[in-house]
């Protein structure tokens, strides 16, 4: 039993040991490829956060000969799958974390590092394997291949952290050519490849890094945050799970839902609405919702790219935190966090990433929820731009307009920026000044959920900002017209009975009637404070 061949279950006996959200369907998933041509070499990408480690530790459980895993898998989801135990313990393994090569070589010398290490455990496993060509040839494939032919065992590599080396050792260009090229030795090899590996399983938060639109290791079938197919419901938790989590922890599923939802993933045939598991499971440990959003390496960069503002960034951003959905390609993104040349590739980061979400229907992503908007919000606030700071200030402004009931400074509050973000093509209906209204009020978003067409009393109100529970602001019902007056916005709240919705908030309502004349280009505001 070694570190990195042929490693034991203890990591994942240890996962076993806290709460485990049974998301051993993946290893299914995985296992239905090996030894398939075109199948079997499989990267998985997704952000921080979404429990890719743990699913390494469980590959590395399951296939490794070196242990007995079946106590540790009988009764999950895997072991449901009929033949489910073929390649249970039975097959050599190869297990990286690439962070941990990285500390243990330096950045540099991370190749050399790789081949020392699986040299020795290798020769350990089967002594003098790989020798025969020692000082020429290639060593490390040789002794793969040595321990395949004196075990009659192929391997399965499972690489974590995949992507280290592009995003924690950015200067080191050679190295990271390197590491690439080692990557294309062994998994590009008409006869190495087929005979020594029955699978690879790589993870990490960017996809297989591009070279001339093409990966550095082309025959993997990617899996990622845009395209998640198969593992889908393995990136998080569902909401059936999250459901059962909320049971047993007494939280509010509605509240759970409104912090940590929103990835919605198309699978095979379905879409996954997902939660994102660790911040998850730290609200309910701590019996409370909240922001557990890690600090990592990528937060300098977002800042960097923000600064340079392709093509109105910081605008889509700022709309994006309001809630609007911004249109993204995200085909032209190299997947590394350095060749970012254009709006889109910040945007696809970010997916990446997990600030936003995309929705591959309408090529469009968005914020998912309080927690990342909150964030997303922190860090557009941080930077040192002077334009998305007035934008934020701006929005904080009229929000505070808004809860003071002043209804002339709201009224041009939302002409600044109508007359600011809304294309002259789309300017006169009642669409873009609804978008007004989420894009002028970012500000809510750390103390209020946004809600478009909230049902209330006999119809829908046009936009609604419910307080979180526990809070003592007012929620706030907007109802839009456009060439009416603005009476009848605050007319229709009331025979419509909209406020009935906030009734087990235990809050006062604000009904915002806001108006908008196409001919003289005026907007009016009208506020009025209800009791539920």
């Amino acid at each position: 039993m070694g570190r990195y061949v042929n490693p034991g279950n203890e990591g994942f006996a240890e996962i076993l040991q806290g709460r485990y959200v049974d998301k051993t369907g993946l290893i299914s998933v995985f296992d239905s490829t090996l030894n398939v041509a075109g199948q079997k070499l499989v990267m998985v990408s997704r952000p921080r956060r979404f429990g890719k480690s743990y699913a390494a530790h469980a590959l590395a459980a399951f296939y490794s000969c070196a242990c007995d895993s079946r106590a540790l898998f009988e009764g999950l989801e895997v072991s449901r799958r009929e033949g489910w135990d073929t390649h249970l313990n039975k097959l050599n393994v190869v297990k990286l974390d690439m962070t941990e090569i990285i500390e243990l070589a330096g950045s540099a010398d991370v190749v050399p590092t790789l081949r020392d290490v699986l040299l020795t455990e290798l020769r350990e496993t089967v002594p003098g394997a790989g020798a025969r060509h020692a000082g020429g040839g290639s060593p490390l494939k040789d002794a793969l291949w040595d321990v395949v032919k004196e075990t009659g065992t192929k391997f399965v590599f499972i690489i974590d952290e995949w992507d280290a080396p592009y995003r924690l050792a950015q200067a080191e260009k050679a190295a990271q050519d390197a590491y690439a090229e080692w990557l294309r030795a062994l998994f590009k090899g008409l006869t190495f490849t087929p005979e020594v590996v029955a699978g690879a399983y790589m993870t990490g938060i960017l996809p297989i890094k591009k070279y001339n639109h093409q990966s550095a290791v082309s025959d993997f079938r990617e899996y990622t945050m845009v395209a998640p197919v198969a593992y889908a419901p393995y990136v998080g938790f569902t909401e059936d799970e999250v459901e059962g989590l909320c049971e047993e922890y007494g939280m509010d599923l509605a509240e759970v839902r409104r912090w940590y939802d929103g990835y919605d993933l198309r699978g095979i045939g379905e879409t996954y609405s997902i939660f994102a598991p660790y911040s998850l499971m730290r609200a309910c440990e701590a019996r409370a919702t909240g922001s557990y959003w890690p600090s990592t390496e990528a937060y300098e960069l977002i800042s960097a790219y923000i600064e340079m503002n392709f093509d109105g960034l910081q605008d889509d951003l700022v709309r994006a935190i309001g809630g609007t959905s911004v249109r993204v390609n995200p085909d032209g993104f190299q997947n590394d966090m350095v060749t970012i040349r254009s709006r889109d590739d910040v945007l696809t980061l970010l997916v990446h990433l997990g600030y936003l979400t995309y929705d591959a229907r309408t090529r469009t992503a968005r914020v998912p929820n309080v927690e990342v908007r909150a964030e997303l919000a922190r860090t557009v606030e941080r930077s040192r731009h002077p334009k998305l700071v007035a934008l934020m200030r701006e929005s904080a402004q009229l929000l505070d307009a808004v809860l003071a009931m002043d209804e002339d400074a709201v009224a041009e509050g939302f002409a600044r920026v109508h007359e600011r973000d809304t294309p002259p093509i789309f300017y006169n209906n009642e669409q873009a000044l609804r978008a007004v209204v989420k894009s002028a009020l970012v500000a809510a978003v750390d103390d209020y959920a946004r809600i478009e067409e909230l049902p209330g009393g006999k119809g829908f109100a046009d936009v609604a900002y419910l307080p979180a529970r526990g809070s003592l602001q007012p929620a706030i019902i907007a109802e839009l017209k456009w060439d009416k007056p603005v009476d009848d916005a605050l007319d229709q709240a009331r025979r419509r009975r909209y406020a009935e919705v906030t009734r087990g908030l235990d809050v006062p309502v604000l009904l915002v009637g806001v108006s908008y004349d196409a001919k003289t280009k005026e907007h009016t505001c009208r506020i009025e404070l209800r009791d539920v």
